[in-house]
């Protein structure tokens, strides 16, 4: 089997972060979900409920952290994809068509997914 090429690994890698920034999307919705659970449930049985809530808040704001520099990371590499589709245009190679197809789905994707988001 041939090694992979940089477009197909620069493909895989957007589509990897696409849906990496969808689950962290995810995430986000259902710890504030949770957050107000617990809120509402102000004056409970549940001893813990202050601990719980602290913990969700906290866990909340680490995903919060994380999809800034995500969101970096997903624009840089497909500005990478996109170059490497513009190099292997201009070799005119017949055998990098599917690849080059693939690629600029992943940008698609990629870019749905920010509008989505934003």
């Amino acid at each position: 089997m041939a090694p992979r090429s940089q477009l197909e690994i620069t493909t895989s890698s957007v589509i990897r972060l696409v849906k990496e920034e969808a689950s962290y999307h995810s995430e986000l919705v259902e710890q504030e979900k949770r957050i107000q659970k617990l809120e509402s449930a102000e004056g409970g049985d549940d001893e813990n409920q202050e601990y719980l809530l602290k913990q969700e808040r906290l866990a909340l704001e680490e995903t919060k952290k994380v999809l800034p520099s995500l969101k970096t990371k997903l624009v840089n590499t497909v500005a990478e994809l996109q170059t490497l589709i513009t190099e292997e245009g201009q070799k005119g190679s017949e055998s990098n068509v599917a690849h080059i197809t693939a690629a600029k789905e992943a940008i698609a994707k990629a870019k749905t997914a920010e509008r989505e988001i934003s």
